[in-house]
């Protein structure tokens, strides 16, 4: 099953699962603070180059919002609506809007997360020894500041890869290899796990790009494998003992490996 069992029978209770509209807007609204924090980061490059922006700086910081904010509304819709049907669980978050007591649930996430999040740091720390030299950026201030990756990163992207992306490739593998039959079986489990991370990872080019200014294949290799091996262990938290496990770890390696880059 993709998610543990105990897990799931302490997430659901008695009670039920909330509303699916109530989970999604939960979910957009925990999602929200890491839009308006990267969007917040992107002011001062954008003010910089002010005079070769195609619209004036304040309708293209409205446009860059409202574009994140409409996919992050897609991805936590798609989980809300097919999460419940392949076993994968926000079991913190249900509990809250179900009022039952959280303290269950995340007990239950909260070992995992945090040696996911361990691992992560020191996954981070070690990429950073042999990161190429076109992603050292040449200003250590121009750096992504520690909220952005906290709220975005670790929070957001979450919401985006793992709740939105990885539940719709595990509910079509699903459909497709078992007609809807049963739980997802641990093939199906592993393939969307692996094929998120790999989603996560491709995610990263376009940041590289811009701070490498080019994508040697070094730039590409290094960005892929660093992002899919933590790709792979959020995937599988999620999977296995809930969203809130994956997001405790992204923020966690976030915050641990911050002070070491």
């Amino acid at each position: 099953m993709a998610l543990d069992n105990a897990v799931l029978a302490e997430s659901a209770g008695a009670q039920g699962q909330p509303a699916k509209w109530r989970l999604g807007g939960a979910l957009w609204l925990l999602g929200m603070p890491g839009v308006v924090a990267v969007v917040w980061a992107l002011l001062p490059p954008l003010r910089a180059n002010e005079a070769l922006l195609p619209f004036p700086l304040w309708a293209v910081v409205l446009l860059s919002g409202l574009q994140t904010a409409v996919l992050l509304a897609l991805a936590v819709a798609i989980g809300a609506w097919l999460a419940p049907r392949v076993g994968l669980q926000t079991p913190a978050v249900s509990s809250w809007l179900a009022g039952r007591p959280i303290g269950p649930a995340l007990r239950a996430q909260s070992l995992p997360g945090v040696l996911g999040g361990v691992a992560g740091a020191a996954w981070l720390w070690a990429l950073s020894q042999v990161a190429p030299a076109a992603l050292q950026p040449s200003d250590p201030a121009s750096a992504m500041p520690l909220l952005v990756k906290l709220l975005y990163g670790g929070i957001t992207e979450e919401l985006l890869v793992r709740w939105g992306v990885m539940t719709l490739l595990l509910w079509l593998g699903w459909r497709v290899g078992q007609r809807g039959q049963g739980q997802p079986g641990r093939v199906l489990v592993a393939v969307a796990v692996l094929f998120s991370a790999l989603l996560f990872a491709l995610g990263h080019l376009p940041a590289a790009q811009a701070l490498a200014g080019v994508l040697t294949w070094p730039v590409v290799v290094f960005v892929l494998v660093g992002n899919t091996a933590f790709g792979l262990v959020a995937g599988w938290l999620y999977a296995r003992h809930g969203l809130e496990a994956a997001i405790v770890a992204h923020v966690l390696a976030h915050l641990l490996s911050y002070p070491l880059l």
